[in-house]
Order: structure tokens, then C-alpha cells, then sequence
């Protein structure tokens, strides 16, 4: 009876993959969305008049509800208490409310007056309307999909511990990150055809199909808890979570190294993939489609590379080794793009340094996300995750902010004369310069992280597949 119960669907290869699958889609598109108007900045300038530093504060408004109504923490909490199947549906309907609302904030049908348009501008007169009502969208959406990456991670570890699980996370982000190619590809050519209302229309539409996937993945993990349950009835009852535990995880030291380490170092990521294209355009003189093509690139080394290496942690490990090697490549990159001269700085050398950039975004998130599991017990595995994407999102939210300020201060004019429709460009390198230094920051945390690994013996450089 015993080796009956034992025999889940966590046992059946194809009931794993299949639930993955059906993760990660949603993410997919979730990545996508985010991403949708980082090719367009200076479309948005143009048609919207948004200047460099209205772009950085919507950006940075994905993570506003997140880092102050601490709603990430109570998506960990509710994560823990109600179980990945309700937290994966609700977060996905999340998504889909306010990306809606994003996209109503950039149509014709609210600039051109309506509900709320009035209100919009009677304050803040330097901050457009349309740019406030996408704010409070990208707001709501960041909860959603901040939400659904925590459930996404634990959901992961609840099929694959003791199996593939670097391997499936590894996955997991290369499905994630082909998202990020197909918009960087795809968002331009729509705007060009149906304005950038049409590119945030369909992926408004794609995040519809990923409350579909969460919704399927539902029944199967029903499934994999009832039969959980009876193999814990005849086993001993696993402590159940409580809030006090919470305590725990903020006062461990190592685990905080790993969540300073991860707001600095996607801090250099994330915030950049905005500012990108518009970068690109100004050093190489492109056009959005050329410097967005160009750009497209940088996830496809992760794509490739994060399974990979995800694969190698099982079996070899070497986590905190690709820790440090992964944040020493993205200082790398930024310096290559803040001090290359501009004669020097041609379309091989863009190429090299986003490559060494996806390489960068393949190593740290391979090594990073499987070991949580080794720093803390599962029952708070969920508050664990949310606290990292808590710390991550301050990053996330603040740094398109400080980059949008100092582009636009270290170029005084340029933003007026754009407006006026002068064919000025931005001088990037403070802004690529302040990228760098979150990556040397990292850097020596990832150092500290080793050494707090062989002094306590966490397991970070042990591999994760159990013989």
C-alpha cells in the first residue's frame, strides 16, 4: 500500500515536464508584457511625449504596490498558507487586470478624453496623463507577476526536489528569456503597423492565455497534493507555517547575502533591458527595429545556456563559483558599453558585449534560485522566495528611476530638442557607468556567499541531484 501511495505524479517523468511546461508558458508571456514597450522609448517619446525620465518611472512603477503595500510579502504568505494551484491562478488574473489597464492608459480611446483622462491631468502637469494611468496598470501587473514568479519557483521545487530541479528551473528562465527575445523582435514591427497600442494589446491578449495555463496546471497539482496528503498520513506530519517563522529568514545572514546579491545584480539587468534599444540607437545611429533586433540577442545566450548549466549544478555544482563568474561578466559588459570610444564602438563590439551579457544572465539565476531551497525549510520556502523578490523589486523599482534622472541630467537639452524634433541622441555612459558598480557590488557579495558556504556548509557548491 505504502509503495502505492508513493507512486505520484511526481513520479512520472512526463506529469513533471508537463506541469513545467504549463509554468513556464505563463511566464513566457508574463515576460513579454513586461518588456513590451522597452523597444519603443523613443516611439513613446515622440507620439506620447514622454521624456527619459517619465520612461524610467513607469518602468520602475511594475514594482511600486510590491516594495510599499509589502505585497509581495503577503504573496508569500498566502503562497504558503493556500498552496501554489490558488496562488498560480490568482496571480495570473492579477496580470490580466492590470496589463488591461496599462494598455487603456496608452490608447487613443484615454488620450483622447476619456474616463479618468480629466482627472489625470489636473496635477502633476510634467507627468502625462497617459503615463500616470499606465503607472497604476504596470502597478497592479507587477503584483501579479511577481506573485505568479514566487509560485512559479516553489511550484518548480514541489515537482523536482531531489530530482532535476536546477535543470527545470534552468528551463523554466530559458522559456522566460525567449519571451524577452520574441518582444524585443516582435513589439517594434507591431507598433510600426498598428501603433503602440497594438503592441500592448497583444500581449495583453497572451497574458489571457496564460490564466488559461495556470488554470490547467490547477487540476494536475490537485492531483499531486491529494496524493501528498496520503503519503503524509502514513508518515509524520510536516510542521505547518507560521507567521513567526518570518522572523527566521530575515535575521539569517547568508540568506540576505543572496538577497542583496540578487537586487544588485538583476538591478544591472533588468532596468537596462529598457534603456537598451534606446542606447543602441544613439551609439550605433540605428532605428528602433535595428537597435531592438540587435538587442534581441541577449536573451538567446541564456536561453541556450541557463538549461545547461542548470543541468551541470544537479550533477556537479559549483553554484557559488558561477555566482562570482556570472556578476564579474555583467561589470564587463556595462564598462564596454560606458567607455568605449564611439569610433571604436561598432555594431561587433555591441554584439560581443550583450553577448557576454546573456552568458552573465545564464550563470547567476542557473545558481541563484536552487539554492534557496538549501538556506531555509520548506514550509517557509514560499516567504523565502517573496522576501528576495521583495528586496529585488526595491532595486527594480528605484534604478530605472536613478537611470532615467541621470540620462536625462547628464544630457541637458537633448530631451527638449527630441520634443521639438531636432535628431539629437543621449550620451548613455553615466548611466552605463552606475550599471557597472551594481555589478561590482554583487560581485564581492557572490565572494561572501562562497566563503559563509564553507564555513557553514550550506551545500551551495554540492550538487543537487541525490545519488
Amino acid at each position: 500500500m505504502t509503495e502505492k501511495i508513493s507512486n505520484t505524479l511526481r513520479e512520472s517523468s512526463v506529469a513533471r515536464w508537463t506541469a513545467l511546461i504549463l509554468l513556464a508558458s505563463t511566464m513566457f508571456f508574463a515576460y513579454m508584457f513586461i518588456d513590451v514597450l522597452a523597444p519603443l522609448s523613443t516611439m513613446l517619446e515622440q507620439s506620447l511625449k514622454w521624456t527619459p525620465d517619465t520612461f524610467g518611472s513607469v518602468a520602475g512603477s511594475e514594482y511600486f504596490l510590491n516594495v510599499f503595500a509589502f505585497f509581495l510579502i503577503f504573496a508569500g504568505i498566502i503562497l504558503d498558507k493556500m498552496g501554489v494551484r490558488f496562488t498560480a491562478v490568482l496571480s495570473a488574473t492579477v496580470m490580466v487586470v492590470g496589463a488591461s489597464i496599462k494598455l487603456y492608459g496608452i490608447s487613443d480611446a484615454f488620450n483622447n478624453g476619456g474616463f479618468g483622462y480629466e482627472f489625470l491631468s489636473s496635477f502633476w502637469p510634467s507627468f502625462p496623463a497617459s503615463a500616470k494611468m499606465a503607472s497604476i496598470g504596470f502597478a497592479i501587473f507587477g503584483c501579479g507577476v511577481e506573485m505568479a514568479g514566487v509560485t512559479v519557483s516553489k511550484g518548480i521545487v514541489k515537482w523536482f526536489k531531489g530530482k532535476e530541479m536546477a535543470l527545470a528551473m534552468g528551463l523554466e528562465m530559458a522559456i522566460a528569456r525567449l519571451g524577452v527575445f520574441a518582444v524585443f523582435r516582435l513589439s517594434p514591427i507591431m507598433a510600426e503597423h498598428g501603433g503602440v497600442s497594438m503592441s500592448v494589446g497583444v500581449g495583453t491578449l497572451l497574458l489571457l492565455i496564460g490564466l488559461l495555463s495556470f488554470s490547467v496546471y490547477f487540476f494536475m497539482d490537485r492531483t499531486l497534493e491529494r496524493q501528498d496528503a496520503s503519503a503524509r498520513d502514513q508518515a509524520d506530519p510536516e510542521e505547518e507555517f507560521k507567521i513567526s517563522d518570518l522572523k527566521a529568514i530575515f535575521t539569517s545572514k547568508t540568506f540576505m547575502i543572496v538577497a542583496g546579491l540578487c537586487v544588485l545584480f538583476y538591478s544591472a539587468i533588468f532596468p537596462f533591458q529598457k534603456f537598451a534599444t534606446g542606447m543602441l540607437e544613439s551609439r550605433l545611429n540605428m532605428s528602433t527595429s535595428e537597435a531592438s533586433g540587435l538587442f534581441s540577442f541577449f536573451p538567446v545566450g541564456a536561453m541556450v545556456l541557463t538549461p545547461l548549466l542548470g543541468w551541470f549544478i544537479d550533477n556537479k555544482g559549483k553554484a557559488g563559483t558561477m555566482l562570482m563568474l556570472g556578476s564579474l561578466l555583467v561589470v564587463i559588459c556595462h564598462l564596454i558599453f560606458a567607455l568605449t570610444p564611439a569610433a571604436s564602438f561598432t555594431f561587433s563590439v555591441a554584439l560581443s558585449a550583450i553577448i557576454l551579457l546573456g552568458i552573465s544572465f545564464s550563470l547567476v539565476p542557473a545558481a541563484l534560485w536552487p539554492s534557496v531551497p538549501k538556506l531555509v525549510d520548506n514550509r517557509v520556502l514560499g516567504s523565502a522566495y517573496s522576501i528576495i523578490f521583495w528586496i529585488q523589486n526595491i532595486g527594480l523599482m528605484l534604478t530605472p528611476m536613478l537611470i532615467g534622472w541621470a540620462l536625462k541630467v547628464s544630457n541637458p537639452g537633448v530631451a527638449d530638442g527630441i520634443a521639438a524634433g531636432e535628431a539629437l541622441k543621449y550620451n548613455y555612459t553615466v548611466p552605463m557607468l552606475i550599471f557597472a558598480c551594481l555589478g561590482v557590488v554583487a560581485f564581492f557579495l557572490a565572494i561572501w556567499l562562497k566563503a559563509e558556504d564553507k564555513k557553514k556548509g550550506y551545500g551551495i557548491e554540492l550538487p543537487n541531484v541525490k545519488k
